[in-house]
């Protein structure tokens, strides 16, 4: 027969267990799990910051107005500013054309995923490659874009490091816009449906609802992209003067980066760090705006 308590008692009786102090070899083991987890935490975080600091200490010396404004100045010439404006215009101009390419038919991928492929041999079809895109080496993204764009159109161009960097950014916007749509309440849906909305009203009123997610995993995407510098060396190469047009070498950060630390030129490689730091902040930037408009989800 089982025995009843009161209610009162059995409050007291649980807040006096709540309230009772640990054991003390469970607050031994739960602070050593503490302390080893910030060991190493920050043993990760060691090498990230070592880098971060290499790159301030050696580029913010030479961090001035005119290096966005000039071009690079020929080697041993001091006389004339050095910069590599080109190479942020350059830059801005591919991602540009990569964001293009990109993000509509991400967008449109990650929708069919979510929203009409789901459970479909098809969407696991399109689902299993896409994954399977987003780990494939840079480099190889290059050398496609290298033999799709730069052998037909016989030339580099700002149009082929779109178009390599667009194959980078295109598995990252699919999957995100799928993974935000995901997110969205089934209630939600549900309570479209029941008001008469067909299937496309009901996709439109989901895909609303997930704008702040799916602008962040198209933020970080152009953070990647304005990053990578293997896929430019194929298809956009590098030009010492500003950018002539879609269908001319382009220059870029990265690839500037590349050839000036591989310079023997002390002062060319003193502006190796300097364009790192331009390319830290880009990226820092891009990911701060991501993250200000997920808070805001």
């Amino acid at each position: 027969m089982p025995i009843n308590y009161p209610e009162n008692q059995i409050h007291e009786s649980l807040a006096a267990e709540v309230c009772k102090p640990l054991p003390t070899r469970r607050t031994i083991f739960n602070n050593g799990m503490t302390v080893l987890a910030f060991t190493l935490t920050s043993l990760a975080l060691l090498p990230l910051a070592s880098v971060l600091i290499e790159i301030l200490r050696q580029g913010l010396p030479r961090l001035k107005p005119e290096v966005f404004v000039s071009l690079p100045a020929p080697v041993g010439v001091t006389d004339i500013p050095d910069g590599f404006g080109n190479a942020i215009m350059g830059t801005l101009i591919m991602v540009g054309v990569a964001s293009l390419i990109s993000i509509p038919i991400g967008l449109m991928t990650g929708i069919f995923l979510s929203e009409v492929g789901k459970g479909t041999a098809m969407g696991n079809g399109i689902r299993f490659f896409t994954s399977i895109l987003t780990g494939i080496p840079s480099i190889i993204a290059g050398v496609f874009a290298y033999g799709v764009i730069v052998l037909t159109f016989q030339g580099f161009s700002a149009i082929a490091g779109g178009f390599a960097l667009a194959v980078i950014m295109l598995p990252i916007v699919a999957l995100t816009t799928e993974e935000a749509l995901k997110l969205v309440p089934t209630s939600q849906r549900l309570a479209s449906a029941a008001l008469g909305a067909n299937h496309f009203q009901t996709t439109r009123i989901i895909v609303a609802a997930a704008v702040p997610a799916i602008t962040t995993g198209i933020l970080l995407a152009v953070a990647r992209a304005a990053g990578e510098t293997a896929p430019l060396l194929f298809t956009a190469l590098f030009s010492q003067v500003w950018p002539e047009g879609l269908f001319n070498p382009t220059p870029a950060l990265s690839v500037y980066i590349f050839n000036n630390a591989t310079t023997p030129y002390t002062d060319k490689n003193q502006m190796a760090w300097t364009a790192a730091v331009v390319l830290v902040g880009l990226v820092l930037c891009i990911s701060i705006l991501s993250r200000l408009v997920f808070r805001r989800r």
